[in-house]
């Protein structure tokens, strides 16, 4: 049999001919992804069907705690409830179809549903980043001026942030999947990728993309810098009022917090810097599967215990929850 050969970050991978014309269509694209390592596919299954399932019951765990807690109405455990349905459906717009690709070997994606991927995940990375920066900002309130918490972080503009946050990362998102809709994939519909992703879908397309990149480019700076330029600012502050402590305990208990904070904030910003910050004929398929897996699957399920399982009154919050679960079932 003759086989078909399929480009991939510069190389060959070479797949049987049947198997290929029985996935591609001519309006769908065929989703590489891990198929080039064959012998892991059981290994990464279940490392992503196990990250998954403590994202999504770890970031439930938490929005049912804070809703049912009248102890947590307070504007932070409302941004970390965001933060935690965000994270769910942001893992929720890749990693399924992941799986389902991995278990059954059909690596297809319609191109309607291509283009409905990439815009939600667009949008909720953006919302992603909007949220860490409204985080930063409410913990910069309430360790520097905690006199006037009350009085700045009032409900209405609590509400007002978050209601921004997710305006701007949909108006950031759709102008992108609008254009990425017009362009001509007269290439092979091959993605070397897991998921349909800005990057691989560019190197796809047979038409000028410089308009492209430069509104993504654009968007980029407005989404990323700006929010991760809010974040260092705000932590730099709550650093410098931490060093004016007198206890030692104090130092560390807030250190130990707003170190692990901004772990996570490095890893997002990151990685994601690392794939988006870069022009398309540079991009790497492998190396940006490997960081598209760190902020879309390791990230999340970091969130659920950096932000709230390290916190004395969350952790009070899920005990009570969890034992009010258990005497209703009694």
């Amino acid at each position: 049999m003759v086989p078909a050969l399929v480009a991939l970050n510069g190389g060959l991978i070479s797949l049987p001919y049947k198997e290929i014309r029985s996935q591609t269509s001519d309006s769908g694209f065929i989703l590489l992804g891990f198929s080039q390592y064959p012998e892991q596919q059981t290994l990464l299954f279940g490392l992503f069907l196990g990250m998954y399932l403590i994202t999504v019951l770890g970031n439930l765990l938490i929005i049912l705690a804070i809703s049912f807690d009248l102890h947590l109405d307070t504007p932070m455990y409302v941004f970390l409830a965001n933060l935690s349905f965000i994270d769910t459906c942001f893992t929720s717009t890749i990693v399924p179809k992941v799986l389902v690709n991995i278990q059954t070997r059909h690596h297809t994606i319609s191109y309607t549903g291509c283009l409905v991927q990439m815009y939600f995940f667009m949008a909720l990375a953006l919302l992603d980043d909007f949220l860490l920066a409204v985080i930063a900002y409410d913990r910069y309130v309430a360790i520097c001026l905690p006199l006037h918490y009350t009085m700045i972080m009032r409900p209405q503009r609590c509400l007002l942030m978050v209601a921004a946050s997710w305006l701007c990362s949909h108006l950031l998102a759709f102008p992108l999947t609008l254009l990425m809709a017009q362009f001509s994939f007269c290439a092979s519909h091959s993605i070397p990728h897991f998921f349909c992703d800005l990057l691989p879908l560019l190197k796809l397309d047979c038409s000028d993309t410089h308009n492209f990149q430069v509104i993504m480019f654009i968007e980029a700076a407005l989404s990323g810098v700006v929010p991760l330029t809010c974040v260092l600012v705000s932590y730099a502050h709550i650093i410098h009022t931490i060093l004016k402590i007198p206890s030692a305990g104090g130092k560390h208990k807030v250190f130990s917090t707003c170190g692990s904070h901004l772990t996570v904030v490095t890893l997002f910003y990151g990685t994601l810097f690392q794939v988006y910050f870069q022009p398309s004929s540079s991009y790497s398929a492998k190396s940006g599967m490997v960081t598209s897996v760190i902020y879309m699957m390791v990230t999340p399920v970091l969130n659920p215990f950096i932000y709230s399982l390290r916190n004395r009154d969350m952790k009070g919050a899920l005990w009570r929850f969890l034992s009010w679960g258990k005497c209703s079932t009694a």
